[in-house]
């Protein structure tokens, strides 16, 4: 399954949650901004739901395209932040959320790329249902 989410990717990830202390006491909360991400996230991706959630191991490769600016050029890495771990992981939990798989420990294989970029900006998404089992000619390192 492939999809193309157009709209510029949130910055914002989910590992900008707040710690507050009430009553001696930290209270974990997520802020406006994190909720909107992922509230952007969810309503972007809902008319890609699969009919079921899918089952078993999952590859996911994901490229984010970010508006470039004038600073870089067409298909330039981006080096700066967010990180690519942080972007996964609330794209991750959306995914589960609206519903492509049961659980995001079913990715077993993850490919992720970020990058600038003229229009179209989003975010590109492949999955691919694995084998239940590696197949072996997928490695080449069994000799070392």
């Amino acid at each position: 399954m492939k999809i193309f989410l157009i709209f510029d990717p949130p910055t914002i990830t989910a590992q900008m949650n707040k710690v507050a202390i009430v009553n001696n006491r930290p209270i974990f909360y997520k802020p406006e901004k994190v909720k909107q991400a992922r509230a952007t996230i969810i309503t972007h991706l809902k008319p890609f739901k699969p009919e079921g959630p899918l089952e078993g191991p999952i590859k996911l490769e994901v490229i984010w395209r970010f508006p470039k600016g004038k600073r870089y050029k067409h298909n330039e890495w981006r080096v700066t932040k967010p990180d690519t771990d942080n972007l996964e992981k609330m794209l991750k939990d959306c995914m589960t959320e609206v519903g492509f798989w049961k659980d995001d420990s079913q990715v077993v294989v993850e490919h992720v790329e970020k990058l600038w970029s003229n229009d179209p900006t989003g975010i590109e998404i492949e999955i691919k249902v694995l084998d239940r089992f590696k197949e072996e000619w997928q490695w080449k390192f069994k000799n070392i």
